[in-house]
């Protein structure tokens, strides 16, 4: 496998309660989990990470269903692709690697998974970083015609009756380039290397079921979750960092450090020179916000 990590990036498999999370270690310092979104694996942060790791242990996981990581087969009700299960396996990812405190900077689904993260196991999240996302419960309860379009997928691939998986899988490489290509606004161009990994992860079927009961999940059980939490007043309460493209759906119809504002105690954050792919998109910029950031919580 050719991946445009440097060699330092140590790959290792950790048994998360029988779920075998793929994962790539590199650095020394106080520890940061960093997590990817959809369609993609932990090779978004190719060109953040090892910038990072110059003062951090990083670690990169692919979650489950995604990458190289177990894809258990969804259930009836989807439980085994709610966020609080994909968080829970990077909470025990990272005790395994013998870390019980560490920052988390998400990205897409990455994000939405660091949230649910910080609100189950606050202990052990010192600082959360969201990339391009504002939460999932404040989307679901503002859906307009706008959003149904530029999030048309959220829909589709939640629908159910085996409609999405049978459609992905009849051309697997089409789905991930168009759209991925389709949310580029003339930043730095995708490592086309980082593509084909993208691609051939994805094309797995169970890889695209499981994607499927991530979307499922998140428009029910996930939701009922978020709303609970809400209610009870539940908020995170370490730093959150929010990042978005000034070309992105998100920076374009939210005013996102206030939404966040109603979900975290803590918050700060801005537009990068970007549409939804960050990392990649916008790399020297992101590097640049991570590194200050997690300076302040190292403090």
């Amino acid at each position: 496998m050719s991946v445009p990590l440097p060699p330092e990036f140590r790959y290792r498999t950790v048994d998360a309660d029988g779920v075998a999370i793929h994962t790539a270690v590199a650095g020394d310092g106080p520890p940061v989990l960093l997590l990817h979104g959809y369609p993609q694996t932990h090779l978004i942060w190719h060109r953040v990470a090892p910038v990072l790791a110059q003062g951090h242990t990083v670690v990169l996981a692919d979650l489950r269903g995604y990458g190289d990581s177990a894809k258990p087969a969804p259930g009836a009700t989807d439980a085994e692709y709610t966020k609080r299960a994909m968080a829970h396996d990077q909470v025990l990812v990272m005790r395994e690697l013998g870390f019980d405190r560490f920052a988390v900077v998400g990205h897409d689904r990455g994000a939405r998974v660091g949230h649910r993260l910080a609100l189950d196991e606050p202990a052990a999240v010192r600082g959360l970083a969201v990339l391009d996302i504002v939460p999932t419960r404040h989307t679901f309860a503002h859906v307009d015609a706008a959003f149904a379009l530029g999030y048309y997928h959220w829909f589709f691939l939640a629908a159910g009756n085996g409609m999405a998986e049978r459609l992905l899988g009849n051309d697997p490489e089409f789905w991930i380039r168009t759209r991925m290509s389709s949310r580029h606004s003339g930043g730095t161009a995708f490592d086309e290397a980082a593509v084909r990994e993208y691609v051939r992860c994805f094309s797995e079927p169970a890889a695209i079921s499981a994607s499927c009961s991530d979307y499922r999940a998140a428009a029910s059980l996930d939701l009922t979750l978020d709303n609970a939490d809400f209610e009870a007043g539940r908020r995170v309460e370490c730093p959150l960092l929010a990042l978005w493209g000034g070309s992105s759906f998100v920076g374009r119809t939210y005013d996102v450090l206030s939404v966040w504002r109603d979900y975290a105690t803590d918050v700060r954050g801005r537009a990068l020179p970007s549409d939804h792919y960050l990392p990649e998109e916008a790399s020297s910029a992101v590097t640049e916000e991570l590194t200050g950031w997690l300076a302040g919580l190292d403090r």
